[in-house]
């Protein structure tokens, strides 16, 4: 198990950019039609482990089927770094794409399968 430490990161152009406090286990990959297509790797934080530091003004956002979570990304690279919404017990959270944390090995994560494509 990885210990909880503050992370850097952002999208490929470094307008958006954020800092994050995860552990990077307990990640997940999702089936949905979108997070397939985008191949994240996502970890769930609390809103307060989360703090967007350059960007929002230019973020541009997409919601699909029910329009629970807020995929964001950046106008100029394109890059979708994080995404934001509710748990199911209704908690605000935000997922972090581990892919866009600075200094990360994504080939020596093994993030689990979430079926979101049941959802």
């Amino acid at each position: 198990m990885s210990e909880t430490r503050k992370w850097t990161g952002g999208c490929h152009c470094g307008r958006v950019r954020f800092e994050a406090e995860l552990a990077l286990d307990g990640l997940k990959i999702c089936n949905c039609s979108y997070c397939q297509k985008r191949g994240s790797i996502m970890g769930f934080v609390p809103v307060s482990a989360f703090r967007l530091l350059s960007g929002k003004d230019e973020e541009k956002e997409y919601l699909f089927n029910k329009k629970k979570i807020h995929h964001t990304f950046c106008p100029e690279c394109g890059i979708g770094s994080y995404s934001y919404g509710t748990t199911p017990s209704g908690a605000s959270m935000v997922a972090i794409n581990v892919r866009c944390l600075d200094g990360v090995d994504a080939a020596a994560l093994t993030p689990t399968l979430f079926d979101g494509r049941s959802l």
